[in-house]
């Protein structure tokens, strides 16, 4: 019985010798199912469905449990709302894990479209290649600590190093962002405006060097009036957690946060924006129920615009 694998890069040549002159009988897909008849160094012999044999480079190919593992955390990411998008800003490595030393889905070139789902920090570990050599840290790798976070790219999951991503925040609310960490930004609704349809925004940004993913959370609401966005609601101090849930009710925005309050209790607080102002819901308690939220908190209503010249 043959080993089974799974082609790594985007294209790699199936050749008919490990010499340095050699002729390509091929060149397999990225991701394309071959069958491994023997390995020798650094080398394995493939065999193709139609019979034909050739070497590639063992680097070259991914494992079964590795593929398998791949096309699992890619299922999971269903039914779970793209909490922001960004690019690759190097060449990195998408891993199964988030670790430098998880096994590699997939060498992903510099500028790839990216949709970021989660968030992960983990202390950092001594192996793996992950972006230019500049970007390696000079203390010990047990004392410092890693975002990684969990992105979908073209059709593939799993989890890059936080650092090499550039986050693209939406032109619209980016000067928000010149001042705060702005880390997600989920659509609420649109409204209309004269014709065009201008998105409502649920955004959230982290402050200082807490290991949550968020502290503070704000809804930017349009003003069809004046012509721009204001802050409809702001609420701070929060150890918040991706992802951020959105919904509607009766045609009626509806969001959710993951949070662990002062005792340490995983909770979630439900929010639901009724036309420019925020209502809390209330209370659920754990991360999983989607049960109705037990009242406790008086709804806020906040009306900041944005300087002009700053939309």
């Amino acid at each position: 019985m043959y080993e089974t694998a799974y082609v790594l890069p985007s294209s790699v040549p199936l050749v008919d010798s490990r010499a340095e002159i050699h002729n390509v009988i091929e060149n397999l897909k990225g991701g394309e199912r071959v069958e491994i008849i023997s390995k020798d160094n650094d080398w394995a012999q493939l065999r193709l469905p139609d019979g034909r044999r050739g070497w590639v480079e063992t680097q070259d190919l991914m494992d079964s449990q590795t593929y398998e593992g791949g096309q699992k955390l890619q299922e999971e990411l269903q039914g779970i709302p793209v909490q922001a998008v960004g690019h690759t800003s190097y060449s990195v490595n998408l891993r199964l894990a988030p670790s430098r030393e998880g096994s590699i889905l997939e060498r992903l070139r510099r500028n790839q479209d990216l949709k970021v789902f989660g968030r992960r920090m983990v202390p950092r570990s001594e192996g793996g290649d992950e972006g230019p050599a500049s970007s390696v840290q000079s203390e010990p790798a047990s004392s410092v600590l890693e975002a990684w976070y969990l992105v979908e790219a073209d059709s593939r999951a799993g989890w890059v190093l936080g650092k090499l991503v550039t986050l693209d925040i939406p032109q619209e609310i980016s000067a928000y962002a010149q001042n705060y960490n702005m880390v997600a930004w989920l659509v609420l609704n649109t409204v209309d405006d004269s014709g065009r349809q201008v998105p409502q925004y649920v955004a959230a940004d982290r402050e200082g060097a807490d290991e949550c993913d968020f502290t503070r959370i704000r809804v930017f609401t349009w003003g069809a009036k004046q012509g721009q966005y204001a802050t409809a609601y702001v609420q701070s101090h929060l150890k918040g957690y991706f992802p951020i849930q959105v919904d509607h009710s009766d045609g009626v925005p509806e969001f959710r946060l993951r949070l662990v309050d002062a005792k340490g209790r995983k909770i979630q607080k439900v929010y639901k924006l009724m036309d420019t102002v925020v209502r809390p819901q209330g209370i659920v308690e754990g991360w999983t129920s989607q049960a109705a939220p037990v009242a406790g908190e008086r709804p806020v209503r906040r009306r900041r615009r944005l300087p002009q010249g700053r939309r």
